[in-house]
């Protein structure tokens, strides 16, 4: 019977370990042991340059979801594959439970159907900015272009609140309520 099993690879030889685990298997005979090979991801969005654009991100970088029938051929197939570490469990590796799977596929449909903002900025965050004219200036988040990859700020210079236009998601950093009391 088929059971989903995580395994360990190479980080950043997912994609390679994935398609050598496919692509092996009808050579090696193993095609009633490995049913599917899963790699987790989900579409991110972001701005490089000015320009947005969606990029695939690993969930669960250097790990694989395979679903097979394990027995000491398929354990040895799958542990011999270029890039594989191990399986999750070591020597004995222990299948995920029905309710595991079941919320890890719920999860990647759901990621599926939707682009997720790389940077998640609202109006009200609290930023310290990281870069640019007003380092290390800590203010609140007053306008958000998600499009553009840019916001606005207000900060507190000489005791005024004055607005810092035009900044980039990445010369700001959120600012958590634990990190602001130290």
């Amino acid at each position: 019977m088929h059971k989903w099993y995580v395994v360990q690879v190479l980080s950043t030889h997912e994609k390679k370990v994935k398609k050598a685990l496919e692509e092996q298997r009808d050579l090696k005979g193993m095609t009633d042991l490995i049913d599917s090979v899963l790699l987790p991801t989900e579409n991110v969005s972001e701005v490089k340059k000015g320009q947005q654009r969606v990029v695939e991100k690993r969930l669960w970088p250097g790990y694989l979801l395979v679903k097979m029938t394990l027995n000491d051929d398929s354990w040895q197939y799958v542990k011999n594959t270029a890039g594989v570490i191990e399986f999750l469990g070591g020597d004995k590796p222990t299948a995920l439970t029905d309710r595991e799977v079941q919320e890890i596929l719920q999860d990647l449909e759901d990621k599926k159907q939707k682009v997720t903002q790389k940077h998640k900025f609202e109006i009200g965050d609290r930023v310290k900015i990281t870069d640019g004219v007003f380092v290390n200036f800590i203010g609140t988040v007053t306008e958000v272009f998600h499009d553009k990859g840019r916001l606005s700020a207000m900060v507190s210079i000489f005791g005024r609140d004055t607005r810092v236009d035009d900044l980039e998601f990445t010369q700001v950093e959120e600012i958590t309520e634990e990190a602001e009391s130290i």
